[in-house]
Formats: structure tokens, sequence, C-alpha cells
């Protein structure tokens, strides 16, 4: 049997998960390199025997394997908009929640440094990160996201009136933080195309970014401004987001559409982007996020709305790598 390189990948990365950091096939070698920071050495022996026993499986004749203790950093998710109030840090919360349901271990950071709202999505409102050394520890939230925000720093309401270096330099300590054995960091970047958006692609590049958007043209018209931004700085668009599309009445059931529909889907078709999915216009999205209850820690159909985005997302990696 032939060695075929994604099969080796696939075969080694069902029993070793994210600890596969490449494998390689070549004239039926395959040459595996396995990151085992923290496994005692009974723990990194199983795991060889097991990557070598699905090597062969996959047709190698031969079996190299190499194990590094070196922890890579986390792929950081951006989430962006062109413009405010289109719930942008709503999806960044419930896709990072979304995301560790379905088995990912992820982070968050509120880089929206001048009007951080993710303790009150999350529920760590009045919580502040410990320190060690010069970085932070993140706030363990309810819902198996630890996150980091300018709002455990600061009182609730208090004004930060900081210039451009000053909110670069918070968002460089929010994610050169302790993030532990975090795969995936979700970033929550304020609406716009400013010095935060800046610091962000220029010092921590963004494995890829996901645009929110309302159906309505005028965000949209924003939308494709926040795109330009990431593709100048070859950020990847791992798809757009359509928010808010679609209401319906509690009391008759009539379903309407306040802001249009499918505006979104269409920019995404008309850019060659992929479209990652919808979400409602619902009052109980709206009341729970309020309460510090992520919808897309529940079940349902708001939740499912957020886990196929989320799902979206892990295809896009999974692909890329």
């Amino acid at each position: 049997m032939s060695l075929d390189e994604k099969a080796l990948h696939d075969a080694v990365q069902q029993v070793a998960g994210q600890r596969v950091q490449s494998a390689n096939a070549k004239d039926g070698v395959a040459t595996i390199v396995l990151e085992v920071g923290g496994m005692d050495r009974l723990a990194r022996d199983k795991l060889e025997m097991a990557v070598r026993d699905a090597a062969r499986k996959a047709g190698a004749a031969e079996v190299r394997v190499a194990m590094t203790a070196e922890k890579r950093a986390p792929l950081i998710i951006a989430v962006g908009s062109g413009k405010g109030g289109v719930g942008k840090s709503t999806l960044s919360a419930n896709l990072a929640v979304a995301l560790a349901k379905a088995g990912r271990k992820v982070g968050l950071v509120d880089a929206d440094i001048y009007g951080p709202s993710q303790p009150r999505l999350l529920a760590t409102e009045g919580r502040r990160p410990e320190a060690e050394g010069n970085k932070m520890h993140p706030v363990q939230s309810p819902w198996g996201v630890p996150m980091l925000s300018m709002g455990h720093l600061v009182q609730p309401g208090q004004a930060i009136a900081w210039r451009g270096p000053m909110a670069g330099n918070a968002l460089n300590q929010l994610i050169d933080a302790h993030w532990g054995d975090t795969e995936i960091i979700v970033v929550d970047l304020p609406p716009g195309t400013g010095d935060v958006q800046l610091t962000m692609l220029q010092k921590h590049k963004p494995a890829g970014a996901v645009i929110v958007s309302t159906p309505q043209d005028l965000a949209l018209m924003d939308a494709t401004r926040a795109i330009g931004l990431f593709e100048q700085a070859q950020v990847p668009i791992i798809g757009m987001v359509e928010n808010m599309a679609g209401y319906v009445c509690p009391h008759c059931g009539e379903e309407s559409d306040p802001f249009g529909s499918g505006g979104a889907e269409a920019a995404a078709k008309t850019m060659n982007l992929p479209f990652l999915g919808r979400i409602p216009l619902d009052l109980s999205i709206r009341q729970d996020s309020d309460g510090g209850r992520p919808p897309a820690a529940g079940e349902g159909p708001q939740a499912e709305a957020f886990a196929r985005i989320a799902r979206a997302v892990l295809g896009w990696l999974d692909q890329r790598k």
C-alpha cells in the first residue's frame, strides 16, 4: 500500500490529536514530529507506539518519530467588523464557548480596550487576573473558557482614555499571558480599522479572521473595509457571519427581517469568501448574554447556530493544516 501524506496525517492525528506538529511522507518513510510537553515517560512511550502503529496502518514501510517539549503558540482567530453594534462581541464569546464544547482548548481575549464587554458576557465581572512575573494568568469563566479583558483590570464603568500606543501595549499584555495548554485564542477586536487592529496584525499575526455583519447595506460596506485591512496584512479570511438575521415574533409567530436578509451571504459570494452561517435576531440571545449565560453553552436552535459556525471554523483550521 502506497503512503499518502494526507492519509498519514489524518491517521496519526486520530491517536495523537493536537500533539502532531508535522507528519511527512516520502518514499514510504513516515517522519512524524510530536509535541510532548507535560507528558511523563510512560505516556510518551504509549503515544509513540500508537503513532507508529497508526502510521504503519496508513501504509508506512518505515516510521521515524521525533519528540519535542516545545509548546506551540496558540492559534489566534480574530473576530472583526467594520462598525459597532453588529453583535461581534456576542459572536466572539459564543464562538469560544462552542469551540470549547467541541473539545478544543480555547481562550478569549477582549481586545476592545475602550469598551470591554466580555466579562459581562461570560460572567466574570469583578474578577481580577493573577500575575506571575510580568505576565497575567487568565480568569477562568464558568463556561470552560479562560479569558482576559481590560474589564478585569479597571473598575466597572470606568472610562479608559488612552492614546493608541497605550492601547496597543495593553493588547500585548492580554495576548502575551500564561495561556497554558490553550490551542486557540479567539480575539474580540474593537470595531473599525484603528491602532488596536494594526497592533494585532503586526505583532500577533492571526491564523485567520471571522467577519461579522448584519444584513443591511451600511454594515456590509463597513465590513468590506475590515476585510480589506486583513487582506492587506495577508491574514486569511475564514469567512463571514450574518448576525441579526431574521426575527420571529414570540406572540404571533410571524417572521420578519428588520435588517434585511441574506446580505452577508451575498457579499461573501461576491468576494469569493466562505459564508459561515446566520445568527437570528432573538430575544433569548440578548437576555442570556446580558445575564452572562452564553447561548452556545446550552441546547436548542440558538446554540446550534453558534455550533455550526464553530464547526466551519474548525473545518477551515484543519484544512489549513
